[in-house]
């Protein structure tokens, strides 16, 4: 048993904290032995999974650090922004710990052979696979993995390049502005490098040769060369051309390694990987990539200031069910080429919309069910988290499980998303520096053409509309009599929150309802 040391130690409370949270996770998801590979994302630890029956999702919801599961291709705990950058670590040195120090298992007097467990995980895993692994939605998060680990500099460089417009309208630290301006802009001056390296990776290829042709893009020098009857400009086709850059890449070396003799292919294939897809950059795809690209900065431009309103509805009503099916990931690479154009995404504000809708629609189930515990402390415990953006925790807990409150959140989206694409409509066009961050996390990444202050005016109208509008919606339209009598009752109501009395209160069933009938909430 491990002693305790009475030498005074340095507070390490955070760390302590990160740890203590993947301690309480590992054993909810097997233990070890039953996780096989770990990532992480922005806000989800992302794990693989042996054995899926052995995880206790119930148990995993309730810790306070965790916001949500997410069932996909691999297992995913939803920790928030921040936190699950600094759990994960602690998570894959607890799960190495474990298996090293792990003793051999007891005899079982039934044992299961090795080759029972392998296909009863298979089984587990291909039925998960077999709902979402469309040819066009794995091609879609294969897309998102690329520019996913792009994120955290896109928002940092956003952050800095927002704050330097402000001492620059300001008239302030004249002489750290351009410092700032350099900070801001040097990632993006080379985005398309980043791009093509995560392309070669996710696709099989070298990452450094994927990179190394993507460069072509960014180079000075490509201002000398003439396609399609027009000198090309250095970043034409940006983050597009990179992709497309990078993936011919790959197939030419995938296709090199399969015909060079092995002693050559040192040499040859990485020569031919560059020279061949270097030339068709040059003189095809950083061409037509670039068209592309003006095409969907044209188009989203014209959107927002001749249909707006519409628009904005279309997009913030439609933006929960694309993220429920995984689609939203589609728009990723729209948002960068936008950001890489103009400096924002005109499409973020408005997008946000379908979280504030979330929020209001989540705080009206929490009035309409006073005496369902459970449901209610799922609520209170996704709703910061809802506030800033992070919708997983209250789809996946509240408003899908339950139905019709995903429709009237979706109708709160709508609203919200109407809001500011009328005032685009009306000129007061402005967009987000990054991609990432929603809900009031996007305050300090707004940027756009008119003053600071309407521009925050704008968007914080847009949040208001939108959770007035997913309350009242939901409120009024988002139970049916007979989801009150089943869903307003729990085994172990919520101390905080009084039993309803009078005629306001909703129907008092005759006794309580049957678990039978009621579905899994949290």
């Amino acid at each position: 048993m491990p002693t305790q040391s009475t030498e005074p130690t340095e507070p390490t409370e955070p760390a302590d904290k990160n740890r203590a949270t993947a301690a309480a996770i590992l054993p909810l998801v097997g233990g070890p032995d039953n996780v096989t590979s770990i990532a992480h994302c922005m806000t989800r630890l992302r794990i693989a999974l042996r054995d899926r029956s052995l995880v206790q999702d119930e148990a995993l919801k309730a810790l306070p650090a965790v916001l949500g599961v997410v069932e996909d291709d691999t297992y995913q705990i939803v920790l928030g922004p921040g936190a699950v950058a600094r759990v994960t670590p602690e998570f894959e040195a607890l799960v190495e710990e474990g298996r090293s120090a792990a003793p051999p298992p007891p005899a079982s007097p039934h044992p299961v052979t090795a080759g029972e467990l392998a296909a009863q995980g298979v089984a587990l895993k291909e039925a998960q696979k077999a709902r979402n692994a469309t040819p066009f939605k794995l091609m879609l998060r294969r897309i998102a993995n690329i520019f996913v680990p792009l994120i955290p500099a896109l928002i940092g460089c956003g952050i800095i390049a927002g704050l330097n417009g402000l001492l620059m309208n300001l008239g302030w630290l004249p002489g750290v502005v351009p410092a700032l301006a350099a900070i801001a802009s040097g990632f993006m001056s080379l985005i398309a490098v980043f791009v093509g390296h995560n392309t070669a990776k996710e696709f099989g290829g070298t990452p450094i040769l994927g990179g190394a042709v993507a460069a072509i893009i960014v180079f000075p020098g490509v201002a000398k060369i003439t396609a399609f009857g027009t000198e090309l400009r250095p970043g034409q086709g940006g983050v597009l051309g990179a992709l497309a850059a990078a993936l011919l890449a790959v197939y030419v070396e995938k296709r090199c390694r399969r015909l060079v003799p092995e002693a050559l292919d040192v040499l040859i294939t990485p020569t031919l990987t560059v020279l061949i897809s270097g030339l068709v950059t040059l003189f095809g795809l950083m061409f037509l990539a670039g068209e592309a690209s003006a095409a969907i900065g044209a188009f989203a431009d014209g959107l927002l200031s001749t249909g707006g309103a519409l628009a904005g509805l279309v997009l913030g009503g439609l933006f929960l069910p694309l993220v429920m099916l995984g689609l939203h990931q589609a728009l990723i690479p729209i948002h960068t080429t936008l950001i890489e154009q103009s400096g924002h995404t005109v499409l973020l504000p408005i997008l946000a919309m379908a979280g504030a809708g979330q929020v209001g629609a989540a705080i009206a189930v929490h009035c309409r069910l006073p005496r369902n515990g459970s449901l209610r402390a799922t609520i209170k415990s996704a709703l910061p988290a809802g506030f800033l953006g992070i919708g997983e925790p209250l789809i996946y807990g509240v408003s899908l499980p339950l139905g019709r409150p995903f429709v009237t959140a979706c109708v709160g989206g709508a609203a919200g998303g109407a809001f500011v694409g009328l005032f685009n409509q009306l000129g007061i066009a402005f967009g987000s520096t990054a991609i990432g961050p929603s809900g009031w996390a996007l305050f300090p990444l707004l940027d756009g053409t008119s003053n600071p202050g309407v521009t925050v005016a704008v968007y914080a109208g847009g949040l208001l509309t939108g959770y007035l509008v997913g309350f009242a919606a939901t409120y009024f339209f988002g139970f049916t009599s007979q989801m009150l009598t089943d869903l307003n009752t729990d085994p172990d109501p919520d101390p905080a929150s009084p039993p309803p009395t009078g005629p306001k209160g909703p129907a008092d069933p005759a006794g309580p309802a049957d678990p039978a009938r009621a579905p899994a909430l949290t």
